[in-house]
């Protein structure tokens, strides 16, 4: 049992070593901090601090932030600097300082672009781009947009091989968070085996104390009998004076009566008796207390045994509660990649059952994009600038769709773009559809004002609305992509392909949810390929005072 608990012991102190940030508490760091020397030391203890008081006191994570990248920028560590600089971003986020929120995201962006760190450069670039449109600043959010695709295209990485490379660091997290479960259910194992332990050493401890009690018993009875005996040999001893003094008045009497010398020799003998007898009792007395010593020991090592035992138990804790938190973390960043390519919902059931059930939604909304002379202005421009002027629509559109949480993007199609609303358990009535509908049109007709100005050509589009019956779900197992059928989108392109440049066009369906919030003008009925004549209305603006919902 003390190989094992040594091994577990030296176990447990290597994965100690291994995690020993993530082991202190804000207490050790702050003690660390003033008694580091060196500022590389505070840097990284700062740094630390900052992150831990994010949560709980921002003027606190403030000081500690700033002082880190301070130092980081004195011993231009540019790693540093740009984290540090994003965790002041976020300080100021959660304080709604968005001026010092922008100025510290900048200065991120621009030290990870020294430091070479994509992930904190996208990420930077994300947050800034986010604020952007909550500004309503399209364009300000496509041109951080583009100022963070040119370094990468100027570096030589491009968004495919940040791909290969995220995906190549998801699949290094998979097995990293594999390992740790290997490495947690070891743990748990060796857990349950010291609890067994400490139960056996616990009953163990039982028996001992119940020895120990016995044995103070003994000792007391043995002590009272020590102290009877030390009374005899008071005792003893008051008779030996007397003896001595019987033996003087004796010794005076065989002076004077030789016959009496029989007697006093008899006397003699009758005290060296006594004395033996007082030396065999003292020497009992010596033995019961080296006895009461060495009880006094065993019960000092079974107490040591005991503290070393509880100790390796709150160590294994300790590093089950890291390793446990590192395995949430992996976990939350799953999560986050999967929310980012399917809808919540959907994502939940594939994490729960591996696989996503088709789905039924009575009134959904389906909005199509399609831009006119798309094949001969593709002709005018070159490769590169054909697909940057694309791109550019295309974030613009997905910028504008994620200021409203219940718009999903479907798909891109060549030079198509499609989303849809109500694709939920709760009904949603297609205003804030048409609203981005509109935005769309707006954006595009500032990037036409400005491309015709340089004299170049620019894009022009039909957008159509619909509302009606869809169902939605994932298909395909590599690369899979959520996606809707039905009539309800055939109607909605259909619909698109008969609005003219510029306008949004929706049918009478979506007219008759949103004609108490939007200016509509009505085309009458128009043959659509297939479908007939549809009434359709083109929509002009939003209504003053209607709150879009």
């Amino acid at each position: 049992m003390r190989k094992q608990i040594k091994y577990l012991l030296s176990l447990f102190a290597f994965l100690l070593l291994g995690f020993t940030v993530w082991g202190q508490n804000i207490q050790e760091l702050e003690k660390q901090l003033k008694e580091a020397t060196s500022t590389k030391e505070k840097m990284y203890l700062n740094f630390q601090l900052g992150e831990a008081y994010l949560r709980s006191d921002t003027d606190k994570a403030l000081a500690y932030a700033k002082a880190a990248h301070s130092q980081s920028t004195e011993i231009k560590n540019n790693n540093v600097a740009a984290s540090s600089a994003y965790l002041l971003a976020q300080i100021y986020e959660r304080d709604r300082n968005t001026r010092n929120m922008e100025v510290w995201l900048k200065s991120a962006t621009r030290y990870a672009k020294a430091a070479g760190d994509a992930d904190l450069i996208i990420k930077s670039v994300d947050k800034r781009s986010k604020l952007a449109t909550k500004q309503r600043n399209y364009r300000r959010a496509y041109e951080i947009n583009q100022e963070a695709f040119s370094y990468f295209s100027q570096s030589g990485t491009s968004m495919g091989d940040l791909e290969r490379k995220f995906e190549m660091q998801k699949k290094a997290l998979e097995r990293s968070k594999t390992d740790l479960q290997k490495q947690k259910d070891k743990l748990e194992f060796d857990i349950r085996n010291l609890r067994l332990e400490m139960e056996q050493v616990d009953a163990d401890n039982s028996q001992l104390a119940a020895k120990q009690r016995q044995l103070l018993k003994v000792n007391q009875e043995r002590e009272s009998q020590i102290s009877e005996k030390e009374k005899e040999l008071v005792d003893i001893a008051k008779q030996k004076e007397k003896a001595e003094r019987t033996a003087e008045k004796r010794a005076e009497e065989i002076d004077k009566l030789s016959e009496a010398a029989a007697k006093e020799e008899l006397a003699k003998k009758e005290l060296e008796n006594d004395l033996m007898q007082a030396q065999l009792i003292a020497k009992e007395s010596e033995n019961l207390r080296n006895l009461s010593i060495a009880t006094a020991g065993g019960v000092f090592l079974l107490a040591l045994l005991f503290y070393s035992r509880y100790r390796a138990k709150r160590r294994a804790n300790v590093s089950l509660e890291e390793k446990n938190k590192i395995i949430e973390e992996e976990r939350q960043r799953s999560d986050e990649l999967l929310l980012n390519i399917l809808p919540q919902p959907i994502a939940e059931e594939l994490k729960e059952s591996g696989k996503a059930r088709a789905r039924h939604f009575d009134e959904a909304t389906v909005l199509f994009t399609d831009f006119k002379n798309f094949t001969r202005i593709s002709e005018l421009l070159s490769p590169e600038e054909l697909v940057e002027e694309l791109d550019k629509c295309f974030k613009a559109f997905d910028f504008i769709i994620g200021q409203y949480e219940d718009i999903e993007k479907i798909k891109t199609i060549g030079d198509a773009y499609m989303c849809a609303s109500g694709l939920t358990d709760r009904r949603v009535m297609p205003n804030s559809i048409v609203k981005a509908a509109l935005e769309m049109q707006l954006f595009l007709e500032e990037q036409k004002q400005e491309r015709m100005r340089i004299g170049k050509p620019y894009f022009e589009a039909r957008i159509g609305i619909h509302t009606g019956p869809v169902v939605a779900g994932v298909v395909g197992v590599k690369k899979f992509a959520y996606d809707i059928w039905g009539d309800t989108v055939n109607t909605a392109s259909r619909v698109e392909s008969n609005s003219a440049p510029g306008r949004v066009n929706i049918s009478e369906t979506t007219y008759n949810l949103v004609r108490y919030k939007f200016e509509c003008e009505y085309r009458g009925k128009v043959e659509a390929k297939n479908k007939g004549q549809i009434d359709m209305y083109y929509v002009n603006r939003e209504l003053a005072g209607a709150l879009v919902s």
